[in-house]
């Protein structure tokens, strides 16, 4: 699988998305609104759940 995003750039998208709605965002909401971050995400990290941990830590 070919990946559009950076590490970097995932756990960045996530951080804000984190800072915007102030709490987790739902992998449901975010593979509906923005499928191209979620796709990265899970290239990168084992699920979602990391995925916003490493955000979170960030």
């Amino acid at each position: 699988m070919e990946t559009s995003m950076s590490v970097d750039e995932v756990v960045n998208q996530i951080s804000e998305l984190v800072q915007k709605e102030g709490k987790s965002p739902r992998k449901k909401e975010v593979k509906k609104s923005n499928p191209e971050l979620m796709k990265n995400a899970l290239y990168y990290f084992p699920n979602w759940e990391a995925a916003i941990e490493q955000s979170i830590n960030a």
